[in-house]
This record gives C-alpha cells, sequence and structure tokens, in this order.
C-alpha cells in the first residue's frame, strides 16, 4: 500500500489544551475545530477536546457532523445561520449563533424557535469582514436583547494582525471594543490564537484558540515549539526509488534543478496530489534519517525528488517526515510562502489518517 500517511498525536492536542489554561487562566475555552479541525479529523479531535468549554465551527454542516459522532460540548457556528430553515436545527442540536448582521437578526425574528438559543453579537472594530459597526452596538444589543428566541447574548470581536507583535492594530481594536462594551455585564470574547500568545490583556472571559490547539505558532516568525505547544500531525511517506545522478543532469518536469555535482537523489512517495504544496521552493526543507535534506525539482502531482548527497546510505523504504515533530511546520510553510494552515487544511482525502494516543 502507499505509504503516504497522517498520524495525528491526540496526547499533543491535550498537552496544547491544558498550555492554553495555563496562559489564560481566567477564561474559558472555546476551542475552533472548524475545516475538519484544521485538516486533523473534525469529530476525532473534538473528542480529544473534552477538557473545553466549548468548540466553535464555521458552519452547520460542521456542527451536525459532531453531534452525529457524539460530541455534546457545546457548539457555536462562527458565521451564525445564512438561511431560515437552519434555526429549528440551531435548536434542536443546542448549538450557538454568532450574529453579525441584521439580515441575521430579521431571520431570528421572523422565525422564532420553541428552544431559546444562546447568541453571540460580533462587533466590527475595524478588520472589515464581519460584524456590527462598533457605534450601532448598543441599539443592536436591544434589539437582539428582546427577542423571545434569545436566551443568553454575549458580545465578541475578532483581531486582524495579533500576529504581528509589531502592530499598534490589535491594541486600536482592543481599545474600540473595550469602549463600546464596557456597560454591558455580559461575557465577551476576543482573543484568538495570537492573542491568546501575545496580548493578555484580549483575554476576557473567553479565548478562542485555534491553531495554537494543534501546535502551531501564529505569530510571525515563531514556531510551536516556542511557546511548548506540540505538533499534532506528523505528515510522512517513504523514499520509493533512490538513484545517482550525474553533474548537470537534471530532475523532474521542466528540469527546474540540475545537479552542481555527482548526487543521489530519492523519491519520495507524496506530491501536491495529497496536499503538500507545489509551489514550494527548491532546497525546501524534507526530514530523511535523521537529518534534513532539499528538495531537488518540481512538486509532482504523486511524488517529488530530495537530493540525498553524493554520501547517501539511504534505502528504498526509509521513512520521510514532509512536517511534524522533526520537522516543524512552520519551517516548510515558510519555504512554500505561505502560512502553517494552508499546509495542515490542505492535506487531501487520499491521504491515510491514523491517530495516535
Amino acid at each position: 500500500m502507499r505509504p503516504t500517511k497522517a498520524i495525528i498525536h491526540r496526547s499533543a492536542i491535550q498537552h496544547n489544551l491544558e498550555q492554553i489554561k495555563k496562559m489564560a487562566p481566567q477564561s474559558r475555552i472555546m476551542a475552533v475545530v472548524k475545516a475538519d479541525a484544521y485538516g486533523h479529523g473534525l469529530v476525532p479531535i473534538a473528542k480529544s477536546l473534552a477538557a473545553a468549554d466549548a468548540l466553535a465551527v464555521a458552519c452547520i454542516e460542521e456542527a451536525i457532523e459532531l453531534r452525529n459522532g457524539g460530541v455534546t460540548t457545546p457548539i457555536i457556528l462562527l458565521e451564525g445561520i445564512f438561511e431560515s430553515n437552519e434555526l429549528p436545527l440551531v435548536a434542536q442540536l443546542d448549538l450557538q449563533l454568532v450574529i453579525h448582521n441584521q439580515h441575521q437578526i430579521d431571520l431570528l425574528k421572523a422565525n422564532p424557535t420553541d428552544k431559546p438559543i444562546e447568541v453571540w453579537l460580533k462587533v466590527d472594530t475595524h478588520m472589515n469582514r464581519l460584524g456590527f459597526a462598533a457605534d450601532s452596538i448598543a441599539e443592536v444589543f436591544e434589539s437582539v436583547q428582546q427577542l423571545p428566541s434569545v436566551s443568553v447574548l454575549r458580545l465578541m470581536t475578532h483581531f486582524a494582525c495579533a500576529d504581528d507583535v509589531a502592530s499598534s492594530m490589535t491594541q486600536q481594536q482592543l481599545d474600540l471594543f473595550k469602549s463600546v462594551t464596557a456597560e454591558f455585564d455580559v461575557e465577551k470574547s476576543a482573543a484568538n490564537s495570537a492573542a491568546v500568545l501575545a496580548w493578555p490583556e484580549t483575554h476576557f472571559d473567553w479565548v478562542r484558540p485555534g491553531l495554537m490547539l494543534y501546535g502551531y505558532s501564529p505569530l510571525l516568525g515563531k514556531e510551536g515549539h516556542e511557546h511548548k505547544l506540540l505538533p499534532a500531525m506528523t505528515l510522512e511517506s517513504k523514499l520509493f526509488e533512490v538513484k545517482t545522478v550525474e553533474k548537470g543532469e537534471s530532475v523532474g518536469y521542466g528540469a527546474h534543478w540540475r545537479a552542481e555535482h555527482k548526487t543521489t537523489i530519492g523519491i519520495v512517495a507524496i506530491g501536491y496530489g495529497d496536499g503538500y504544496p507545489r509551489h514550494v521552493e527548491n532546497d525546501a526543507p524534507v526530514w530523511v534519517n535523521g537529518r534534513i535534506v532539499p528538495i531537488a525539482g518540481r512538486v509532482s502531482m504523486d511524488m517529488f525528488a530530495v537530493n540525498l548527497g553524493e554520501d547517501s546510505k539511504d534505502s528504498i523504504g526509509d521513512r520521510v517526515v514532509l512536517w511534524g515533530p522533526e520537522l516543524p511546520v512552520e519551517r516548510v510553510a515558510l519555504a512554500a510562502n505561505t502560512i502553517p494552515y494552508t499546509l495542515v487544511c490542505g492535506v487531501t482525502a487520499r491521504v491515510k489518517y491514523h491517530w495516535s494516543e
């Protein structure tokens, strides 16, 4: 069988959750598991996060999968509802809603539910994506509070630049959020993973960690281990060809790479059809037999080459790690000019998943 697989370490997830509790000891934790738990497997990860106070997903389809999978933890729909026919399911499945525009309020007004729903109002503090204008939040809060379908009302916002500790925008957003919500004695949430790490004054009643739960750093220029986090995914494969390439010979499509001297090339059974980024640069890091070796040539759909060196003792069948404890995904993301989110979320269905303790 093809050796490409993703090993998901449940113990790493649980370790990271405990680290977050230490970082924000006065806050409850809304663990973000949208996008198939950032590519790690929605239901298994949610069950590994049983100690979290709530789970957050993007949409009702993800919430349904969790409930069908036996997950009983409170669930928040971060994008709220899109259509009125979702509301009965929201009540039936005991979901919480984020409301970010008047259209969603109108849907609640026109379609009262038998069971009241817990609601979060999102305040736009100038990220200019979702949320009510900050100067309108008092009026919006009062109108939603009066709805018979609403049982509990909370407030939240989202930061645009918390990953950049040198940016002044996070402080500006925080100051605005605090000023327009000061009169409301309700639970509040603002901190994403980056803010959990770098902006403790944003923690409020709830923090919303996402990427850091999986062991990866959301801060620019940092890696997860620097925050005492453990990577939850090992993406690995094996060498399935080893050959000698003479000086001046090319490897792969487009003759994109040529050997500067006689060397040994290994072919790894993984490619962009498995979610490994095609646009990664030559010399991008790959772990083989305890050392880092560079990619040689373009990534193909099902394979790519690595330069094992002239003195290589590597063999067909040797284990290769694309990212994991041996090789931080942040380094691969840097070589691919992207962010860790896109790599772990991009692993395709062709890759076999294994869950370990």
